[in-house]
């Protein structure tokens, strides 16, 4: 199968089980000139699926972009929730604002403007409740890091997901020459040796391309 076949695929599975896609936030994000890296709208209702399927009160994401993923986990941890979630660019993180408020969920959304490792401290400091999920969708190489810092955030029962781990299939190279193949590498390795973690990934088509994800589960 082509990519188009998958996108094709990807839009029968939108029109069948998501419906409303939240059209118009890409539309804003690119009116903005933001890059089109947002997850798709089938991958937005599975990330708010698991959200929920978890009773998620508090969600920390790395990477908002333009809020599509961040409006999701808004909608699944309720007007009681709250999301934290690390954007590196100002104006990816206004559009993301704009975009939120818009939709009605921007009061459960604290966005954190600037390097999710230079901000990570200052949330710790705060003694925030721990987060029951935790996605990961930011510069790949920090990857580790960020899971590293998850686990300091979280409590057993949390949940970790890591977007965009199998790079067109460039892990399985023991020596990738991309960077952000390398870091995918390197934070499936992690999974699999931290022993706090219980952990698997699924590679995924559609009209993303070829990727996938990493599930882990806090469990101590």
């Amino acid at each position: 199968m082509t990519n188009a076949e998958w996108g094709e695929v990807d839009r029968y599975l939108v029109d069948t089980l998501v419906g409303d896609a939240d059209s118009e936030v890409f539309q804003e994000n690119s009116a903005a000139g933001l890059p089109a890296i947002d997850v798709s709208p089938a991958q937005g209702k599975f990330l708010h699926l698991i959200a929920r399927s978890i009773g998620a009160r508090r969600a920390l994401e790395f990477g908002t972009l333009g809020g599509y993923s961040t409006l999701w986990l808004a909608r699944a941890v309720g007007p009681e929730g709250r999301v934290v979630t690390f954007e590196y660019e100002p104006r990816h993180a206004e559009v993301a604002r704009k975009n939120l408020d818009r939709k009605g969920v921007g009061e459960r959304v604290d966005i954190r403007v600037g390097a999710a490792l230079d901000n990570l401290p200052a949330l710790a400091e705060e003694q925030p409740e721990p987060f029951d999920l935790v996605f990961i969708d930011a510069d790949k190489v920090n990857n580790s890091n960020y899971v590293q810092w998850a686990l300091r955030l979280t409590r057993p029962g949390s949940v970790l997901i890591i977007d965009n781990v199998v790079r067109h299939g460039a892990i399985v190279d023991p020596d990738p020459s991309e960077a952000s193949a390398r870091a995918s590498r390197d934070v499936l390795e992690l999974l699999a040796a931290e022993p706090r973690l219980d952990a698997s990934a699924v590679q995924t088509v559609g009209e993303k391309g070829w990727d996938g994800f990493a599930y882990a589960l806090v469990t101590g």
